[in-house]
């Protein structure tokens, strides 16, 4: 028996021993899963109540695939920043909401290709985009319904404007005062130099 490296890997069949690297006697049971995100726009016309069915026949798509969901946004109606058209029904149409949501997993690129037709297929979907995570973007996650929140319009009462107009007039007030007052420190300043 002939002694191998350990960079070597030993097949043996009924006829004749084989060597070969390392690196290629690597298990073909072991498949590399790449992170996914899939970005998607979920038609307004869809009822707000069958939204989460929607999204979850999303997901069954993914792990029907062979993808492993490991993350997700839920899907939330806003006004988007600009109209969307689709064909539908024999006809263009114009959106300008959408139910947007994200979800995160990990799948085998192979199955990538059958995964997108899938997706291509839902007529639910206005608009969708998959892209590929690096470490860090599956690390830190952009989570868009919590930074819109922040960004969220408010009434500001008659008594409110009132007050800030208060406010800033007592503000420049006081800073009228105060250049008043530099003023006859600089008048008197000067007066004090030229009887010097």
């Amino acid at each position: 028996m002939v002694r191998l490296s350990r960079y070597q890997y030993k097949f043996k069949d009924n006829m004749s021993e084989t060597t070969m690297p390392a690196a290629e006697a690597t298990s073909t049971s072991e498949v590399e899963f790449t992170s996914y995100e899939f970005a998607f726009h979920v038609l307004p016309t869809v009822a707000e109540g069958e939204v989460p069915s929607v999204v979850d026949s999303f997901k069954a798509l993914i792990t029907k695939a062979g993808g492993d969901i490991f993350d997700e946004e839920v899907a939330q109606r806003f006004d988007l920043a600009y109209d969307i058209s689709k064909y539908l029904e024999g006809k263009n149409r114009k959106f300008s909401s959408a139910y947007f949501g994200w979800v995160r997993f990990r799948l085998p690129a192979s199955a990538l290709n059958e995964l997108t037709e899938e997706f291509d297929g839902q007529k639910e979907i206005l608009r969708y985009l998959l892209v590929k995570l690096t470490k860090l973007e599956e690390q830190n996650p952009f989570r868009f319904h919590e930074s819109i929140a922040d960004r969220k319009v408010r009434t500001i009462t008659d008594e409110e404007i009132v007050e800030e107009i208060a406010e800033d007039a007592e503000v420049v007030e006081a800073d009228e005062a105060t250049i008043e007052a530099e003023a006859e420190v600089a008048a008197d300043d000067k007066s004090a130099e030229e009887t010097v």
